[in-house]
C-alpha cells in the first residue's frame, strides 16, 4: 500500500462560528432599515408626483446648470493643480520667506469657509471698483462666474498643495539618492523620478478633493451663478415643488458616482505594477 493511499483525504474547513447579535449589529440594522424606508419614500413620492410638463420645461435648464457646474469645477481643479506645484515647493523650501508665504496662503484658504472666501472676492473686491478699473481688472471681477472661478482655484490650490507636499515627502529617500547616483540634475530627477511616484500616492486624495469641489460648488448659486443648484433654486421659486431638489440631488449623486468609478479605474490602471 502506497503512502498516498494511507493519507487522510482533504476535508472541508469547519463552519465559521455564528456571530453573536450584539447591540452594534442591532443599531446598524435599524439604521439601514431607516435609510431604506427613506429611500423608498422618496422614490414613491417622485413617482406619484411626476409631472412630465415640469420635466420638459425645466429639464434643459438643469442640464445647462450641470454644464456650468462641470465647467466651473473642471477649470478650477486644473488651474489649482498648476498653482499648487509652486505652493507645495514653497512649503518644502528652506527659504524662510517663501516657506512662510506658502504656509500663510495654505493656512488661510484651508482654515476659512469656502463661502466666506467667495463673499470676500465677489462683494469685497467690488468695493475697489475704481482701483480695479485703473489697473484694467474690473472686466474680470465684475462677472460672478469669474469671481467663483478665481475663488475656487485659490481654495483648491491650497488643498492640492498639501496633498502634493505630503505625497512628495512620502517618496523614499533612496529614490533621491538613486537619481543622484545616476548623475541626473535635481530638476530632471524631480520631474522624471520623484513627481511621478508622488502623483500615484496623491491620486486618491485628489479624487476626494474633486468630489468635495463638486459638492461645494453649489454655493455659487448665492452669487447669481446659474449652476445646477442655481437652476434648481430658480425652478423651485416658480413651481414650489421640492422634487426639483430631488432631481438636483440625483444629478449630484450621478456625478460623484461616475467620478468615483473613473478614479477607481484610473488608480487600478496606474498601480497595476504594484500589485502582488
Amino acid at each position: 500500500m502506497s503512502i498516498a493511499e494511507t493519507m487522510i483525504p482533504p476535508q472541508a474547513p469547519p463552519p465559521a462560528p455564528p456571530k453573536p447579535y450584539t447591540l452594534s449589529r442591532f443599531l446598524g440594522s435599524v439604521t439601514l432599515g431607516i435609510w431604506l424606508a427613506v429611500a423608498v419614500g422618496i422614490f414613491l413620492t417622485v413617482v406619484n408626483g411626476w409631472d412630465p410638463e415640469k420635466f420638459e420645461r425645466y429639464g434643459p435648464s438643469f442640464l445647462s446648470g450641470l454644464g456650468v457646474t462641470l465647467a466651473l469645477v473642471g477649470s478650477s481643479i486644473l488651474l489649482g493643480a498648476i498653482l499648487s506645484l509652486p505652493v507645495a515647493l514653497g512649503r518644502m523650501s528652506k527659504n524662510k520667506l517663501w516657506s512662510w508665504l506658502a504656509y500663510a496662503y495654505v493656512y488661510f484658504f484651508r482654515g476659512t469657509p469656502l463661502i466666506t472666501q467667495l463673499f470676500l472676492v465677489y462683494y469685497g473686491l467690488g468695493s475697489f471698483r475704481p482701483q480695479l478699473e485703473t489697473v484694467g481688472l474690473w472686466w474680470f471681477f465684475r462677472d460672478a462666474w469669474n469671481c467663483a472661478l478665481f475663488t475656487f482655484t485659490l481654495n483648491t490650490a491650497a488643498y492640492q498643495a498639501e496633498i502634493l507636499r505630503g505625497a512628495i515627502q512620502s517618496v523614499p529617500r533612496g529614490q533621491h539618492e538613486g537619481a543622484a547616483s545616476l548623475g541626473l540634475p535635481q530638476r530632471v530627477a524631480f520631474l522624471k523620478v520623484i513627481l511621478p511616484q508622488a502623483m500615484i500616492v496623491a491620486l486618491r486624495p485628489y479624487g476626494n478633493e474633486i468630489v468635495l469641489m463638486i459638492k461645494g460648488s453649489a454655493i455659487v448659486a448665492i452669487v447669481t451663478v446659474f449652476d445646477l443648484m442655481g437652476e434648481t433654486r430658480r425652478a423651485y421659486s416658480r413651481t414650489f415643488d421640492f422634487q426639483m431638489y430631488i432631481w438636483a440631488a440625483a444629478l449630484y449623486l450621478i456625478m460623484v458616482e461616475l467620478l468615483r468609478n473613473v478614479w477607481a479605474w484610473l488608480e487600478a490602471r496606474l498601480t497595476r505594477h504594484l500589485k502582488r
